[in-house]
């Protein structure tokens, strides 16, 4: 039996995409795949800046929404659950780069280190920026900033997503992120101010 189509699903075509998938129809699955890879690599990317490893972790995302989907209890919506598990494999990708990074430097030689260039020859098309040394100095700015900051600002500013999707991907009220956002906005104008005049 051939699957129907979700493209642009409403909420109706949403549970009957959930259905199918729960029932392991691969059809279902491709069309999940088509209908939400691009805004997963999206979120990805704007938290690793690497395509590499974005790819990785979009592949990860649908492997895991794969095993995962007849545990899904719909008490969010299919695209926040979505968002929330590419969100989680970016993040444990960041954290089991800076523990490469930290046995490196404790075991150098012993670890494979990351591709030389990959993340600052990489620029967001959500970010124009005409310099290249300019962008690399916000990207590095970005990095800088306290992790909730850093994912609040990647997923609001960068990624251009509403409060209403971002706020249960983090798990936080409307006022909370928008804290957020604007303590980043204040630490990237220090931190950018200081870039152009350096003392």
């Amino acid at each position: 039996m051939r699957s129907k189509s979700f493209v642009g699903a409403k909420e109706e075509g949403t549970q009957e995409l959930i259905r199918l998938l729960r029932q392991g129809d691969e059809a279902a699955f491709r069309q999940l795949v088509e209908t939400y890879h691009e805004r997963v690599m999206r979120l990805v990317l704007g938290i690793l800046r690497d395509p590499v490893e974005a790819e990785d972790a979009a592949q990860e995302t649908f492997i895991r929404i794969h095993e995962a989907i007849g545990g899904f209890r719909e008490d969010a919506r299919l695209s926040t659950w979505i968002h929330r598990i590419a969100l989680n494999r970016a993040l444990e990708k960041v954290r089991r780069n800076r523990l490469r990074e930290r046995l490196g430097a404790w075991l150098p030689g012993w670890v494979a280190q990351d591709r030389p260039g990959t993340r600052s020859a990489w620029m967001d098309p959500g970010i124009r920026a005409e310099d290249r040394e300019k962008a690399a100095a916000l990207y590095r700015a970005i990095d800088s900033l306290p992790r909730n900051q850093r994912i609040a600002f990647t997923l609001v500013v960068v990624q251009r997503m509403r409060y209403d999707e971002v706020c249960p991907i983090l798990g936080l009220g409307v006022k909370a992120v928008e804290s957020l956002v604007s303590r980043a906005k204040v630490g990237l104008r220090k931190k950018l101010e200081a870039y152009r005049n350096p003392k």
